[in-house]
């Protein structure tokens, strides 16, 4: 089954990738600063994988940027679980 990627997670990941970008870090750089695995660090930028609060909060310190940065744009109805299709009543 594909995995249907959250748009919270998107826009995260969208928002980390700039601020690593800006303070001029690798993937791998970020990760060694936070004791985050690479993977999920790169899991994080492409929306994979939606992060935890501890995460979240140490990848804002290693970029020095304020969590909330981190979070713009994300709004409650991005977090919301997609609600499935009922079947057609016949």
């Amino acid at each position: 089954m594909a995995r249907i990627t959250s748009p919270a997670a998107v826009r995260i990941g969208e928002n980390i990738r700039a601020a690593r970008i800006r303070r001029g870090l690798s993937q791998d750089q970020l990760a060694v600063a936070t004791s985050i695995n690479s993977s999920n660090i790169r899991s994080y930028e492409t929306g994979r994988s939606l992060l935890a609060v501890p995460s979240l909060v140490r990848i804002a310190d290693a970029l020095e940027v304020d969590p909330g940065e981190l979070l713009a744009e994300v709004t409650s109805e991005m977090l919301a679980p997609r609600a499935r299709k009922a079947p057609d009543a016949r």
